[in-house]
Parts: C-alpha cells; structure tokens; sequence
C-alpha cells in the first residue's frame, strides 16, 4: 500500500520511507548531487585507493551536509590506464574498489540515508582490455567483431598514414595502427581519447543492443541514473572527413561554438540512442534519470540533449566557464533559463568536477588556463589561495540559491584548492604524458580529500597511503577541522544547502534587482535576496534578515569578492 505522507507524522517517516514513496516527483528537477572520485574519496583496506566499502563508511558524513543525491564516477572493471574511464567489463566491478555485493552495500546504506544513487556510463569507447576489442583484434579486417569499434585501413601507399587527421583530447594523433595475427602492419583504429580507448562504431545496431543491456543491469540493481560520459561524442560524421579544430578550442570543447562542429562530436544521430535510452528508464519506476556530460555550446544547440523524451539534466560548462564576473555570470544564468525551460528541463548548474581545475584555484589565477591543460609548478599566472578561496565561496553561495539542480564536487565543500606541486614523476593523467609534460591534465583536482588532520593520509584511510600525494599543508581543509566552525567553508556550505531546501531555491525563480552597479550579481528568488560583489568596491546591502554571508561583514556594505543572502523585508 502506497505511503500516504498527510496521515505519518513527518519525524515517523524514514528518509528510506520517503524515497520509496516519492516515484513521481521528478527529484532531479531541484537535486544538488555530490560526485564522488571512488579512488580518492575513502580508503578502506589502506592500499592508498579508495573503494566502494571506504564510500559506504562516509555516506553519512553527505546526508549530513545536506545533498540529495550521490553520483560515482567509475568503478568497473579496467586497467586504470585513464581512472577508470576505460572500462574492461560494464557490468562488475574493478577489485580495487571492491565487489559487486559491497555495491549493493553501499546502494542500500545509501537509500537508508535518503540519498539517490547515480552512476557512471562511459559509452564512447571501450577499454582496448576489454573481451569485445580483444575478439576484434582476433577477428581480422572486414569480421563482425571489428565492426564493434571504427576499424578503418590507412592512407598513403602502403596504408603507412592514418585514415584522417583527427587529434586526441588527450594530445597527438586519434588513431593507432594494429599489427595483425601475422605480423603485417594492419588496421588503424579510432580513440579520441587514450590509445587504450577505442571508440566504438555506434552506427553498429550490436552495440546499441549491448548498452542497453547495461543499462537494465544497473537500473535492476536500484540505481537511481546515470551520468553519461562524453555524452556529445558517440556519433561521427560520415566518411570520417579531415578537421582542424580552432587554436583556442579547450581540449573537451573542440570547437564546438556554433558554426564550427567537429565531425565527431555533437552529431544529430546521438539523439536516437538518447530517445532509446529514455524510453528504457521511462518502464522503471522512482524517475530514473540521464544527465549528459556535453561539451556544447552555445547553449541553445545543448538544450537538444534535455528534449522531453531524451536526457533529464546536462551540465552547464558555459556556466563553469564563466569565470568571476558579474556580467558573464548574469548573461549566462538568463541565458540557461530561457533555453533549458523552453525544452521543460532544469538549469543544471556546476563550478567543479573531476576533470577542471578546482574553483577555488580557478578563479584566483591570473593567467589564461585552457580546459584540460591543468596547473602545476611552472604553470604561468598561478592563483592567490586567498583571493581564489573567497571567490569559490561566493561564487558557490550564488550557485546554491539559483534555480534548478546544482552539482558539487567532492571537498568543494572543505574549499580544497588544486593540487599544484605534485612531483613529475607521481602524475597519472595520460593528457600529462601524450602531451610530454605540456599539459598538466587533471590530477590535481583528483588527490584524496582529507576527513582528518592529524590522522594518517587525513584519515582517507589508516595506513597513510595514497595514489597521488597530498599536500603537506592541507590539515586545516579537513573535515574535522572545519566542522562546527561557523566561519569555515564546510559549515557555509551545510548552512547554504539547508536554506536552499527551507525556502525551496530549488523550484523558485531569478528576478534580477537594479542599481547595484556593473560588477554585482543582485537578485531575488523567493523572499530570499542574493547579492554577489565580484568587485573591490563595497556595495549597500538591502534591508532585511542576513541569512548567509560568505565572510564577515562589518556594517551595511558588502566587500568584494563576497556574497550575502538576505531574508526580503
């Protein structure tokens, strides 16, 4: 019999109670969904990567700051030869990060919590360790295994050139030649990213089949979505033409601003996987979800992934991009309200994940820092901590009051900047060595977060270990050492989301405010008044309760860098 939330006092209904009763609510709408890093959020067994019992252990630890819902990146079966991103069984998972009865754990202590559990699909490519690539490798040109990935035999005269132009995110060329069973130099094949990557063929009806038997195992296993990797990829444009992309394209963009759409990325022909794989979540129940990782600009164009009958959510990068500035960050939230409502879905609204510069950094440097080239020691324009810290927390405080759902990345919350001084030799990121040391890549967003300060590895696990090193100095970011502190950046983040779900920000709406000048963000959703000064010039507040302020104010002026919420008089 169905729960009936009218007739249970609300302190009788368990969060477990709530979720199972809420099959028609459309949750996604209005989440703010933490992402964890399986390999550095909690360790377990102490061999310096964390894993899924290590996750199980510390989900309290997010219903207490007050998300709704928990999104892992990768934990199948691979080689590890890019984090996980390249996947050598779909439907296992990696004994590094455990197995799948410790998912189930995990899955369950999350619905007791009241946290959704969304996962990772990574559909673009294989991992080349993976049975299928293998069988391919085996079969020989022209076989139906081959036709699983994009095969294709070179140019030049003695097929000695790859098939096409095409460059890897990840640096160099986008394709490798294969030594056949006998010997002979054979086949290239494609993968945009990590030559142990290959993409597949999904013109291939085969391989459409096979995801969406993936999809049925997870969805069978209760998970809540998934997240969908490269989500603009999939498709490429027939015959594989020759394309250079602009010099100033990030490494995830390509050139994908209106005009200029790469032959591999953002084809129509995507659309029809997606309408498919709606349709399969659509049969289950508790309003399963698709949110698409797309690079896509402008934001028109990606307002065609979140079409009714497509994906639920897509990732506003345009609005990661933004940087702090009053103007770019009000063209950018009118921007995404008009064109996401215009296709009934929500503003999706993110600042960091697992392959950007942490905002905290981000919005202190002083340099141009394309996306994926990372920083490090000898990187130009490296960030102030202080100045990048408060803009984070500003920036994050006006994220939290838009309308929609929000995406936080795991230890935004404890305002951990980037990583920078990690030793050459302890990089893991293929873009670091397929570019010689040119870019930095992404691992240093990606080193384990500290839960204690003076506890070995910051208590990510007991035996100190850890697959990339922490900084020496990074006590004071630790949970422990945050918590109950009302200044900290744990305690404005658990005060934030818990004002957030009191006046209900989530489902509310951007009326922007007048005469604050050039360099504030003012506006006011609900009876809640949101001022952001991403100037140096104070500015008046309004009349009205403070809420939330980002730093301590001293009188009626707001400083800047620094953002304050205020109940409407």
């Amino acid at each position: 019999m169905p729960l009936d939330e009218s007739t249970v006092p609300a302190s009788d209904i368990s969060p477990s109670e709530l979720i199972a009763a809420d099959t028609g609510s459309e949750w996604w709408r209005t989440a703010v969904i933490y992402q964890v890093y399986p390999r550095s959020f909690a360790d377990s067994d102490g061999d310096g990567m964390g894993d899924l019992p290590g996750i199980t252990s510390r989900l309290s630890a997010l219903a207490d700051l007050g998300v709704d819902a928990v999104w892992l990146s990768p934990f199948y079966t691979s080689p590890q030869r890019d984090a996980g991103y390249d996947v050598a069984d779909y439907c296992d998972v990696d004994p590094r990060f455990g197995t799948l009865a410790d998912f189930d754990a995990l899955r369950a202590k999350a619905t007791e919590l009241g946290l959704r559990l969304v996962v990772d699909l990574v559909p673009n490519h294989s991992s080349s360790d993976h049975r299928w690539f293998q069988e391919a490798l085996a079969a020989g040109p022209g076989s139906t295994e081959r036709a699983r990935y994009l095969f294709r035999d070179g140019t030049g005269a003695d097929g000695e050139l790859p098939p096409n132009n095409w460059q890897s995110v990840f640096g160099g060329e986008a394709w490798t030649r294969i030594t056949e069973a006998d010997g002979t130099p054979g086949q290239w094949y494609l993968h945009l990213f990590d030559s142990s990557q290959p993409d597949f063929d999904w013109q291939n009806p085969w391989v459409r089949e096979q995801f969406l038997d993936i999809l049925r195992f997870w969805l069978d296993r209760g998970v809540d979505g998934f997240r969908v990797d490269v989500a603009h990829g999939m498709i490429k444009k027939p015959g594989l033409p020759d394309y250079t992309p602009p010099a100033d394209s990030g490494s995830m963009g390509g050139g994908l601003e209106e005009g200029a759409t790469p032959p591999y990325w953002a084809q129509d022909g995507v659309h029809e996987i997606y309408r498919s794989w709606r349709a399969l979540l659509d049969t289950y129940a508790g309003d399963r979800i698709l949110v698409a990782e797309a690079w896509v600009e402008p934001l028109s164009k990606l307002a065609n992934w979140v079409r009714p009958d497509e994906m639920h959510q897509a990732f506003n990068f345009t609005y990661l991009e933004s940087g702090w500035s009053a103007p770019s960050i009000k063209r950018v939230i009118d921007a995404s309200l008009e064109v996401f409502s215009s296709v009934g879905a929500p503003s999706t609204w993110v600042l960091s994940n697992h392959d950007v510069v942490r905002h905290a950094s981000r919005l202190g440097l002083t340099a141009d820092n394309p996306q994926g080239a990372g920083i490090g020691p000898r990187s130009p324009g490296l960030p102030d901590r202080a100045v990048g810290l408060a803009r984070a927390r500003a920036a994050s405080a006006v994220m939290l009051a838009l309308p929609g759902s929000a995406y936080l990345y795991q230890g935004e919350e404890l305002g951990l900047p980037e990583a920078i001084d990690l030793p050459d030799e302890a990089r893991q990121d293929p873009t670091w060595f397929r570019t010689n040391g040119e870019r930095y890549g992404r691992d240093g967003c990606r080193v384990p977060i500290p839960w204690e300060a003076a506890s070995p590895a910051y208590g990510f696990n007991t035996s100190g270990e850890s697959w990339l090193p922490q900084p020496d100095d990074w006590a004071p970011y630790a949970r422990d050492s945050q918590t109950g502190k009302p200044a900290s950046t744990l305690e404005l983040y658990r005060l934030a989301l818990a004002l957030r779900a009191e006046f209900d920000l989530g489902s509310g709406s951007v009326e922007w405010l007048d005469g604050y000048g050039a360099d504030v963000v003012a506006f006011r959703n609900g009876v809640v008044t949101v001022i952001a000064n991403t100037g140096t010039v104070p500015v008046e507040l309004p009349i009205g309760d403070e809420l939330l302020a980002t730093v301590e104010l001293d009188g009626p002026a707001l400083p800047g860098d620094a953002t304050v919420w205020v109940r409407s008089a």
